[in-house]
């Protein structure tokens, strides 16, 4: 087993370049990341498939029950700007376990809780105990792995998270319907503490890791410089507005079917949650278009399939639904998987710290989740399908516009980033 800890800023005796596909680290890196992602998306989006069941069991709206979720990614989100700069202190690894382990516990709070404000509390802490591992893995696997394989296995990682969402959302519609929203979340917590001990087993301690000074002053400097460049500021929007549009996507979709004319059941309309796969295989299949073509040449191309789903889910047919859904999560998690494991190559080829960066990204990514996933509520209550559209479409085009800036922007080296 490989103890994690802060690795000190000795220089080793031969040069370490990262490890290839070859190294059987990489491959514990794959499958730890791809299991942290699971449990970390699993508990996030938990409540999402049971927003009907939270509203009818706690008497709020369809907007007030979005609060669920809103207030988790808000937590994340601002955990995101601390979480990053206080990796470069203490580690990548170190961060990711206790992440993972107090999430999945506070997720077994949360299954207890005794009212609505208590259960948004919790979901609250909660969101701010899984900035760990989001804020850290793009930049462990770029100081860790060969530049040749950083942005398939970033793919890798983002496929996990879709997974992860997946997994949480079937397993919370299906045991929800059957048993109540109680122990549909306290078995999602058991998800969590079981990819929590996998992790803890594979996951190599990191080599390339140096601890940065542990000064405000320096910590604050490493943030300017993750706010400095076009490229990552037009890459902090990709990932709120697509970010945005995907969950108003989902928030509203759960709605959309147990209404008129659908009138599914919890159970069945979570089934949609089934396309999440498509996920899993885009982001893989982006992150190796992208090792391959570079990524500027992949993200436009996600755009275009995010929208084509999105127009798919107009007719009122479920299998012409289900199809938009698959369509537009492939486009989502490709953007969000090239652009994701951009932004920590571009800083460290713009001589900017790569983990205030990716927490950046995330921020920006969870907020958009936190504003439109709200507003999908709104959307809803005021003009059913159609205004959701309205916003999702919307925002869907202004990723592809920051798409083609950034394919303007120079790059800084030979690999495009």
């Amino acid at each position: 087993m490989h103890h994690s800890g802060v690795v000190t800023s000795s220089v080793p005796a031969q040069p370490f370049h990262g490890y290839r596909m070859s190294d059987p680290e990489y491959r514990r890196i794959s499958v730890a990341l791809f299991a942290a992602g699971v449990a970390t998306f699993a508990l996030l989006y938990s409540t999402q498939a049971l927003l009907p069941e939270l509203a009818t069991a706690f008497s709020v709206s369809a907007a007030e029950s979005t609060l669920s979720l809103s207030v988790t990614t808000v937590g994340l989100g601002i955990a995101l700007l601390v979480a990053g700069p206080i990796s470069e202190v203490v580690g990548r690894t170190r961060l990711i376990h206790l992440s993972l382990a107090v999430s999945a516990l506070v997720g077994v709070g949360c299954a207890l809780a005794p009212g609505w404000q208590a259960l948004l509390a919790l979901r609250l802490l909660q969101g701010v105990t899984l900035a760990g591992l989001p804020a850290v893995a793009t930049a462990y696997l770029r100081e860790e792995l060969h530049p040749g394989v950083q942005a398939r296995a970033a793919g890798l990682y983002i496929g996990g998270t879709a997974l992860g969402g997946m997994t949480g959302r079937l397993i919370t519609a299906g045991i929800g319907e059957a048993a109540g929203w109680r122990w549909a979340l306290a078995a999602i917590s058991a998800v969590g503490l079981f990819c929590a001990l996998a992790v803890r087993i594979l996951l190599p301690a990191s080599r390339n890791f140096r601890a940065a000074p542990a000064q405000l002053s320096h910590l604050l400097g490493l943030m300017r410089g993750a706010l400095s460049d076009r490229a990552l500021l037009a890459l902090y929007a990709v990932g709120a507005c697509s970010m945005g549009a995907f969950v108003a996507t989902y928030n509203a979709m759960g709605f959309r079917l147990v209404s008129e004319p659908f009138h599914l059941g919890l159970g069945a309309a979570g089934l949609v949650f089934l396309v999440y796969p498509v996920g899993t295989v885009a982001s893989t299949v982006a992150g190796r278009l992208a090792d391959r073509y570079s990524r500027r040449a992949v993200v436009p191309v996600g755009c275009a399939v995010f929208a084509v789903g999105l127009l798919l889910t107009i007719p009122d047919s479920v299998p012409v639904v289900v199809l938009g859904l698959a369509v537009l999560t492939g486009g989502f998690f490709a953007v969000h998987g090239v652009a994701s494991g951009w932004v920590p190559a571009r800083a460290f080829a713009g001589n900017a710290a790569p983990g205030p960066a990716a927490s950046l990204y995330l921020f920006a990514y969870y907020l958009g989740s936190s504003v439109f996933g709200s507003l999908s509520g709104q959307a809803w209550s005021f003009g059913a399908w159609p205004a959701v559209l309205t916003l999702t479409l919307g925002l869907v085009v202004i990723v592809a516009v920051l798409s083609l800036l950034l394919h303007r922007l120079p790059s800084l080296d030979a690999r495009r980033r």
